[in-house]
Protein backbone atom coordinates (compact mmCIF):
# COMPACT_ATOMS: atom_id res chain seq x y z
CA UNK A 1 0.00 0.00 0.00
CA UNK A 2 1.31 3.53 -0.77
CA UNK A 3 2.39 5.73 1.91
CA UNK A 4 2.12 9.39 1.94
CA UNK A 5 5.39 11.01 2.52
CA UNK A 6 5.20 14.03 4.08
CA UNK A 7 8.28 16.09 5.24
CA UNK A 8 8.38 18.82 8.85
CA UNK A 9 11.28 21.23 9.94
CA UNK A 10 14.12 18.57 11.65
CA UNK A 11 13.45 21.23 14.67
CA UNK A 12 12.33 24.37 15.65
CA UNK A 13 9.11 26.20 16.36
CA UNK A 14 7.82 24.95 12.93
CA UNK A 15 8.49 21.15 13.69
CA UNK A 16 6.93 21.50 16.97
CA UNK A 17 3.59 23.34 15.29
CA UNK A 18 3.40 20.59 12.84
CA UNK A 19 3.67 17.79 15.36
CA UNK A 20 1.16 19.14 17.11
CA UNK A 21 -1.03 19.64 14.03
CA UNK A 22 -0.36 16.04 12.96
CA UNK A 23 -0.87 14.43 16.06
CA UNK A 24 -4.32 16.66 16.36
CA UNK A 25 -5.59 14.94 12.91
CA UNK A 26 -5.16 11.90 14.22
CA UNK A 27 -1.77 11.03 12.92
CA UNK A 28 0.50 9.22 15.76
CA UNK A 29 3.86 9.64 15.25
CA UNK A 30 6.96 7.29 17.68
CA UNK A 31 10.05 9.40 16.48
CA UNK A 32 13.06 8.43 17.59
CA UNK A 33 15.79 10.95 18.55
CA UNK A 34 17.68 11.62 15.52
CA UNK A 35 15.67 9.36 13.44
CA UNK A 36 15.56 10.35 9.37
CA UNK A 37 11.85 9.43 8.88
CA UNK A 38 9.30 7.25 11.13
CA UNK A 39 5.76 6.10 10.09
CA UNK A 40 2.48 6.39 11.47
CA UNK A 41 0.77 3.84 13.12
CA UNK A 42 -2.92 3.41 11.63
CA UNK A 43 -2.70 5.58 8.65
CA UNK A 44 -0.26 5.28 5.76
CA UNK A 45 1.65 8.10 6.52
CA UNK A 46 5.37 9.07 6.51
CA UNK A 47 7.20 11.66 8.14
CA UNK A 48 10.76 12.75 6.95
CA UNK A 49 12.59 15.49 9.33
CA UNK A 50 14.59 17.73 6.83
CA UNK A 51 16.46 21.10 6.79
CA UNK A 52 14.11 23.65 6.19
CA UNK A 53 15.99 25.17 3.14
CA UNK A 54 16.03 21.69 1.87
CA UNK A 55 13.14 20.94 1.65
CA UNK A 56 11.38 22.48 -1.46
CA UNK A 57 14.10 20.84 -3.98
CA UNK A 58 12.96 17.44 -2.22
CA UNK A 59 9.69 18.37 -3.08
CA UNK A 60 10.76 18.76 -6.68
CA UNK A 61 12.58 15.72 -7.10
CA UNK A 62 9.27 13.78 -6.03
CA UNK A 63 11.90 12.33 -2.61
CA UNK A 64 8.80 13.62 -0.87
CA UNK A 65 5.24 13.99 -1.50
CA UNK A 66 4.41 16.63 0.70
CA UNK A 67 5.60 18.80 3.24
CA UNK A 68 5.11 21.48 6.09
CA UNK A 69 7.34 24.50 5.38
CA UNK A 70 7.19 28.12 5.73
CA UNK A 71 5.73 30.18 2.83
CA UNK A 72 8.94 32.49 3.00
CA UNK A 73 11.04 29.43 1.73
CA UNK A 74 8.97 28.58 -1.06
CA UNK A 75 8.52 31.71 -2.42
CA UNK A 76 13.19 31.66 -2.05
CA UNK A 77 13.40 28.78 -3.01
CA UNK A 78 10.20 26.22 -4.66
CA UNK A 79 9.58 27.44 -7.84
CA UNK A 80 6.62 25.20 -9.01
CA UNK A 81 5.41 23.54 -6.00
CA UNK A 82 1.71 24.58 -5.09
CA UNK A 83 0.21 24.95 -2.04
CA UNK A 84 -2.67 23.63 -1.19
CA UNK A 85 -3.73 24.66 2.33
CA UNK A 86 -2.28 27.85 4.24
CA UNK A 87 -1.91 26.68 7.97
CA UNK A 88 -2.07 29.83 10.47
CA UNK A 89 0.81 29.36 12.94
CA UNK A 90 4.65 30.18 12.29
CA UNK A 91 3.87 33.23 11.03
CA UNK A 92 6.64 35.88 10.53
CA UNK A 93 7.46 38.69 8.47
CA UNK A 94 10.21 38.77 5.66
CA UNK A 95 11.68 42.59 5.87
CA UNK A 96 14.36 45.09 5.41
CA UNK A 97 16.01 46.72 8.25
CA UNK A 98 18.87 49.21 8.90
CA UNK A 99 20.66 50.85 11.61
CA UNK A 100 18.52 53.14 13.67
CA UNK A 101 20.57 56.08 13.19
CA UNK A 102 19.93 55.70 9.08
CA UNK A 103 17.69 58.26 7.62
CA UNK A 104 14.91 56.24 5.51
CA UNK A 105 12.03 57.22 4.07
CA UNK A 106 11.44 54.70 1.02
CA UNK A 107 13.72 51.53 -0.69
CA UNK A 108 14.63 53.71 -2.93
CA UNK A 109 16.89 55.34 -0.53
CA UNK A 110 19.42 51.68 -0.66
CA UNK A 111 20.30 52.50 -4.13
CA UNK A 112 23.59 51.31 -4.50
CA UNK A 113 23.51 50.28 -1.34
CA UNK A 114 25.08 46.76 0.32
CA UNK A 115 22.10 44.84 1.48
CA UNK A 116 22.91 41.55 3.69
CA UNK A 117 20.34 38.37 3.32
CA UNK A 118 19.43 34.85 3.66
CA UNK A 119 17.00 35.27 1.11
CA UNK A 120 18.72 36.60 -2.23
CA UNK A 121 16.03 35.60 -4.67
CA UNK A 122 13.09 37.12 -2.83
CA UNK A 123 15.25 40.24 -2.45
CA UNK A 124 16.02 40.45 -6.08
CA UNK A 125 12.96 40.35 -7.31
CA UNK A 126 11.79 42.84 -4.83
CA UNK A 127 14.03 45.42 -6.06
CA UNK A 128 13.47 44.41 -9.63
CA UNK A 129 9.82 45.11 -9.08
CA UNK A 130 10.79 48.32 -7.38
CA UNK A 131 13.27 49.67 -9.99
CA UNK A 132 16.41 49.41 -7.26
CA UNK A 133 19.81 48.55 -8.27
CA UNK A 134 21.52 47.06 -5.14
CA UNK A 135 24.69 44.59 -4.13
CA UNK A 136 23.63 41.59 -2.20
CA UNK A 137 25.48 39.80 0.39
CA UNK A 138 24.59 36.11 0.61
CA UNK A 139 24.96 34.92 4.55
CA UNK A 140 23.45 32.07 5.77
CA UNK A 141 23.39 32.79 10.07
CA UNK A 142 23.70 36.02 12.15
CA UNK A 143 22.81 38.46 9.76
CA UNK A 144 21.87 41.07 11.42
CA UNK A 145 25.69 41.82 12.49
CA UNK A 146 26.54 42.55 9.23
CA UNK A 147 25.84 46.13 9.61
CA UNK A 148 27.66 46.51 13.10
CA UNK A 149 30.96 44.66 11.37
CA UNK A 150 30.87 47.36 8.06
CA UNK A 151 29.71 44.21 6.11
CA UNK A 152 26.30 45.90 4.61
CA UNK A 153 24.63 49.16 4.79
CA UNK A 154 21.35 47.11 5.33
CA UNK A 155 19.56 43.69 6.15
CA UNK A 156 16.78 41.40 4.81
CA UNK A 157 15.59 38.77 7.14
CA UNK A 158 12.72 37.32 8.79
CA UNK A 159 11.47 39.09 11.46
CA UNK A 160 9.05 37.45 14.51
CA UNK A 161 9.00 39.93 17.22
CA UNK A 162 11.50 42.06 16.51
CA UNK A 163 13.78 41.71 19.20
CA UNK A 164 16.40 40.01 17.63
CA UNK A 165 16.51 43.58 15.59
CA UNK A 166 16.53 46.03 18.41
CA UNK A 167 19.35 43.61 20.09
CA UNK A 168 21.29 44.21 17.21
CA UNK A 169 20.54 48.80 16.79
CA UNK A 170 18.04 47.50 13.63
CA UNK A 171 15.06 49.21 12.73
CA UNK A 172 12.31 47.42 10.29
CA UNK A 173 11.58 49.96 7.24
CA UNK A 174 10.25 48.06 4.94
CA UNK A 175 8.33 44.29 4.92
CA UNK A 176 8.99 42.22 1.72
CA UNK A 177 6.20 39.73 2.35
CA UNK A 178 4.27 38.24 5.05
CA UNK A 179 4.67 34.17 5.41
CA UNK A 180 3.05 31.98 7.54
CA UNK A 181 3.39 27.86 7.83
CA UNK A 182 1.69 25.80 4.45
CA UNK A 183 1.21 22.76 3.10
CA UNK A 184 2.89 21.95 -0.36
CA UNK A 185 2.65 19.53 -2.11
CA UNK A 186 5.16 18.05 -4.96
CA UNK A 187 4.16 18.28 -8.99
CA UNK A 188 5.34 14.44 -8.94
CA UNK A 189 2.14 12.97 -6.67
CA UNK A 190 0.99 10.15 -8.34
CA UNK A 191 -3.04 9.61 -8.01
CA UNK A 192 -2.90 7.02 -5.15
CA UNK A 193 -0.86 9.78 -2.64
CA UNK A 194 -2.98 12.05 -4.02
CA UNK A 195 -5.95 10.13 -2.47
CA UNK A 196 -4.31 10.02 0.95
CA UNK A 197 -3.08 13.72 0.82
CA UNK A 198 -7.08 14.82 0.34
CA UNK A 199 -7.73 12.74 3.66
CA UNK A 200 -5.39 14.56 5.33
CA UNK A 201 -6.34 18.00 4.36
CA UNK A 202 -10.00 17.68 5.23
CA UNK A 203 -8.73 16.67 8.39
CA UNK A 204 -6.31 19.66 8.83
CA UNK A 205 -9.42 22.00 7.75
CA UNK A 206 -11.40 20.38 10.36
CA UNK A 207 -8.74 21.14 13.10
CA UNK A 208 -8.16 24.94 11.81
CA UNK A 209 -12.11 25.62 11.99
CA UNK A 210 -12.18 24.27 15.33
CA UNK A 211 -9.00 26.69 16.32
CA UNK A 212 -10.77 29.47 14.70
CA UNK A 213 -14.12 29.09 16.39
CA UNK A 214 -15.34 29.16 20.03
CA UNK A 215 -18.33 27.41 20.83
CA UNK A 216 -21.20 29.74 22.88
CA UNK A 217 -23.86 29.09 25.11
CA UNK A 218 -26.20 31.43 26.73
CA UNK A 219 -29.47 32.01 28.33
CA UNK A 220 -32.26 34.76 27.07
CA UNK A 221 -35.97 35.98 27.58
CA UNK A 222 -37.87 34.38 25.08
CA UNK A 223 -39.12 37.81 23.49
CA UNK A 224 -35.33 38.42 22.59
CA UNK A 225 -34.20 35.38 21.49
CA UNK A 226 -34.86 36.62 17.74
CA UNK A 227 -32.42 39.98 18.40
CA UNK A 228 -29.88 37.30 19.80
CA UNK A 229 -30.24 35.04 16.82
CA UNK A 230 -29.85 37.91 14.78
CA UNK A 231 -26.29 38.76 16.32
CA UNK A 232 -25.35 35.09 15.91
CA UNK A 233 -23.77 33.95 12.47
CA UNK A 234 -23.50 29.91 13.57
CA UNK A 235 -22.65 27.39 11.00
CA UNK A 236 -26.58 27.34 9.69
CA UNK A 237 -28.12 28.61 12.11
CA UNK A 238 -27.95 28.76 15.78
CA UNK A 239 -29.88 26.04 18.06
CA UNK A 240 -32.35 27.06 20.34
CA UNK A 241 -34.05 25.23 23.54
CA UNK A 242 -36.42 25.78 25.98
CA UNK A 243 -35.14 25.99 29.92
CA UNK A 244 -37.29 24.34 32.65
CA UNK A 245 -38.05 27.93 33.68
CA UNK A 246 -40.54 29.08 31.80
CA UNK A 247 -40.18 32.21 29.17
CA UNK A 248 -36.88 31.16 28.76
CA UNK A 249 -34.66 30.06 26.42
CA UNK A 250 -30.76 28.15 25.68
CA UNK A 251 -29.57 29.21 22.49
CA UNK A 252 -26.14 27.39 21.48
CA UNK A 253 -24.25 28.74 18.16
CA UNK A 254 -20.18 29.02 16.72
CA UNK A 255 -18.40 32.21 17.20
CA UNK A 256 -14.91 33.08 15.29
CA UNK A 257 -12.23 34.00 17.29
CA UNK A 258 -11.78 37.14 14.98
CA UNK A 259 -15.13 38.94 15.82
CA UNK A 260 -15.11 37.09 19.49
CA UNK A 261 -15.69 40.37 21.98
CA UNK A 262 -17.66 42.23 19.48
CA UNK A 263 -20.72 39.55 19.26
CA UNK A 264 -20.34 39.03 23.01
CA UNK A 265 -20.52 43.08 23.83
CA UNK A 266 -23.63 42.75 21.19
CA UNK A 267 -25.28 39.42 22.89
CA UNK A 268 -25.11 40.86 26.50
CA UNK A 269 -26.23 44.28 24.94
CA UNK A 270 -29.69 42.08 23.45
CA UNK A 271 -30.53 40.52 26.72
CA UNK A 272 -27.97 37.37 27.06
CA UNK A 273 -27.30 35.78 30.20
CA UNK A 274 -24.96 33.36 31.38
CA UNK A 275 -23.04 33.19 28.87
CA UNK A 276 -20.61 30.03 28.60
CA UNK A 277 -17.44 29.95 26.03
CA UNK A 278 -15.76 26.73 25.01
CA UNK A 279 -13.31 25.74 23.28
CA UNK A 280 -13.98 23.39 20.18
CA UNK A 281 -11.58 20.73 18.72
CA UNK A 282 -12.64 19.70 15.23
CA UNK A 283 -15.35 20.94 13.23
CA UNK A 284 -16.68 18.84 10.77
CA UNK A 285 -18.80 20.89 7.96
Amino acid sequence: MSKLRIAVQKSGRLNEDSMKLLKDIGISIDNGKDQLKASAKGFPVEVFYLRNGDIPQYLKDGVVDAAIIGENVLIEKGEGIGVVEKLGFSTCRVCIAVPKAMVYSSIKDLEGKRIATSYPNTVQMYLDRKGVNANLHIINGSVEIAPNIGLADAICDIVSSGSTLFKNNLKEVDTILKSEAVLAVSPKLDSDRLAILEKIQFRIQSVLKGRNSKYVLLNAPNDKVQDIINVLPGMKSPTVLPLAEEGWSSIHSVISKNEFWEVIDDLKAKGAQGILVCPIEKMVL
